[in-house]
């Protein structure tokens, strides 16, 4: 019997911790949830969940030092990203007025604007709640295995990310305008929407990133 692969599932008191945990175990890992540096160094892999406001997350992972975990993680390890996890990774976020993020990645998280409207004509609310369709995957990369193309998953969100390079982008939505749902760099991977609370799409998603052979 193989042995489970060890997930770290980082702490800093702004993450959904116990659906992660949940989701990731139902597919086969091992999962820890901590911040401890040395359970982090002996996982096989990251996931780096984050709910709330910018500037929030950004005080707990450096009062947590989860930012220099993750920083190092990226060069080592296969990392998973999830929404606000996500929007961490890059350069500067428009929420508070501007907050640094990790500079990861290169680019930038805006807001929605509240004028776009969805294809009905209706204004769109903000935040983003609730479920909607992920198009333009690869379906080359092994993370999109057995997943459809225009497959439904969970958001919960009020910006979104703007990488530089668009070849990172891995995946897109539309809510009054396209923006960018996943990215994809090297073996670093990251969803805006909520995989733990997606259901078989999502589930299928983490069992992927567990079996992930970087």
């Amino acid at each position: 019997m193989s042995k489970a692969t060890k997930i770290a599932l980082l702490d800093y008191g702004m993450g959904n911790l116990h659906s992660a945990s949940k989701a990731l175990s139902a597919v086969g890992a091992e999962v820890s949830i901590t911040n401890d540096p040395k359970v982090v160094a002996a996982a096989d892999k990251i996931v780096f969940p984050g709910v709330g406001a910018m500037r929030d997350c950004m005080i707990g992972m450096h009062d947590a030092g989860i930012d220099e975990v993750v920083r190092h993680a990226v060069f080592n390890k296969p990392v998973m990203a999830i929404c606000v996890g996500m929007q961490a990774l890059f350069e500067q976020s428009a929420e508070n007025g501007g907050t640094a993020c990790l500079g990861i990645l290169e680019g930038s998280v805006k807001a929605f604007d509240p004028t776009w409207k969805d294809e009905q004509g209706a204004t769109i609310k903000v935040p983003h709640m609730g479920w909607n369709t992920i198009t333009d995957m690869d379906f080359n990369h092994p993370l999109w295995t057995g997943i459809e193309d225009n497959a439904h998953f969970y958001f919960v969100h009020s910006y979104y990310c703007a990488p530089a390079d668009s070849i990172q982008v891995a995946a897109s939505c539309d809510y009054g305008q396209p923006f960018c749902a996943s990215v994809i760099k090297d073996n670093l991977f990251a969803t805006q929407f909520h995989p733990e609370k997606s259901h078989k799409a999502g589930l299928q998603l983490l069992k992927n990133f567990v079996d992930w052979d970087v």
